[in-house]
């Protein structure tokens, strides 16, 4: 949430949204928090439940309201925030004054919930298939989306996706990959044990000499998972069944991604606490379970990326039994970096594998409350 834009009106307004978020927002309530006359971010919901008339019942969308614009309150210094309701592509928005604005109810309650806590609104508007409109408007005068502005220019931002979905399916991997990495993580779990609950090959097998390096490595967990960001989409089949090997076990997991998130001397002291904890039951620092429920310093969101393009990939090319672990670093990675809608696409991927997870069920309650990691509230770490 750190991007700045200024927008002089409604329709700049909605020509910086994308640049904001990342994607055409679809079917979607996206609030913008402001600091006086500029908006540094934007955070998206998905539209509440409706009836026929396009809005749901009045307790829900109090309740909906509340919870979203207590989101936006957290933003620090926010005095004010621009309401824009996004429907679905194929909707239009008919001209002339309709008896009831498509949503309004759902944008009268986040109004009142904004009035109730001091906060004025900017603009309130709507998007639909082909024209947007103002609420304010007591006509709601249709204007046609393709005479919007473009989306402004904002540094290393080479333009929005489609939609908040875009990007979030895992990569397509080969039939030969796919076996490799299979075959790799068996004679990894020779050396080292199963991964999570995977059956051992029967009968005596020659250990690979490629397991045993890799075991080797492993001796320095934080070194080997460094050394993986620099190469995110083009490790070997070892390199990517260890990965898989480490993150379906939770504790390895846990290290990785506070490592990720915090660099490797803390992936250090993570690695030692749940070593201390698993041998002699001593308690996690608490520096390290904070990371874990998304409080802290803010992590590099870079860093974050690129371990996520790693899990990814691990995820498409793990055995189906093996992609829970990848699965679950992806979705929390996901959350991390402030992306709620991909974390909740990779949990519903890993509930058709593993839906005992208790990891992925406690992910899944703070994704499906809307519960954002404290540090998307505030800006990177100077």
């Amino acid at each position: 949430m750190t991007t700045i834009v200024h927008a002089a009106g409604a329709a700049e307004l909605l020509a910086a949204i994308p640049a904001l978020t990342g994607f055409t927002p679809r079917n979607s309530l996206v609030l913008l928090p402001f600091r006086g006359a500029r908006t540094a971010g934007a955070i998206r919901f998905d539209l509440p439940p409706s009836d026929d008339a396009g809005d749901g019942p009045p307790g829900l969308l109090s309740e909906f309201a509340a919870t979203a614009v207590g989101l936006v309150r957290r933003v620090p210094g926010t005095d004010a925030l621009a309401i824009a309701v996004y429907a679905d592509p194929d909707g239009v928005i008919r001209a002339g004054a309709p008896p009831r604005p498509p949503r309004s109810g759902l944008v009268g309650a986040v109004e009142r919930e904004a009035e109730r806590r001091g906060l004025r609104i900017v603009e309130a508007l709507h998007v639909g298939g082909t024209s947007w409109a103002d609420y304010r408007d007591p006509a709601f005068r249709a204007h046609p989306v393709h005479d919007l502005p473009d989306t402004p220019a904002v540094p290393g931002f080479v333009g929005p996706a489609p939609d908040q979905l875009s990007g979030a399916e895992l990569p397509r991997a080969g039939l030969v990959e796919t076996e490799s990495v299979g075959r790799a993580l068996q004679a990894i779990e020779r050396v080292l044990g199963p991964a999570h609950a995977r059956r051992a090959t029967p009968g005596p097998a020659p250990v690979d000499p490629r397991a045993q390096e890799v075991a080797l490595l492993l001796d320095d967990l934080p070194s080997f998972l460094e050394d993986l960001l620099d190469s995110p989409e083009a490790s070997s089949p070892f390199l990517a069944a260890a990965l898989a090997w480490i993150l379906n076990r939770p504790a390895l997991r846990d290290v990785a991604l506070v490592q990720w998130a915090r660099g490797i001397d803390i992936g250090d002291a993570a690695l030692t606490a749940q070593l201390a904890f698993t041998g002699a039951g001593i308690e996690v620092p608490a520096e390290i379970g904070r990371t874990m429920i998304g409080q802290g310093p803010r992590p590099d969101p870079d860093r974050l990326g690129v371990a996520l393009t790693l899990v990814r990939r691990t995820a498409s090319l793990a055995p189906c039994d093996a992609r829970g672990g990848p699965l679950a670093a992806a979705a929390w990675l996901s959350w991390a970096i402030g992306r709620s809608t991909h974390a909740a696409h990779y949990l519903g991927l890993l509930a058709a594998i593993d839906p005992d997870l208790s990891f992925a069920r406690l992910l899944r309650s703070v994704v499906d409350g809307g519960i954002l990691p404290a540090w998307a509230f505030r800006g990177p770490t100077p």
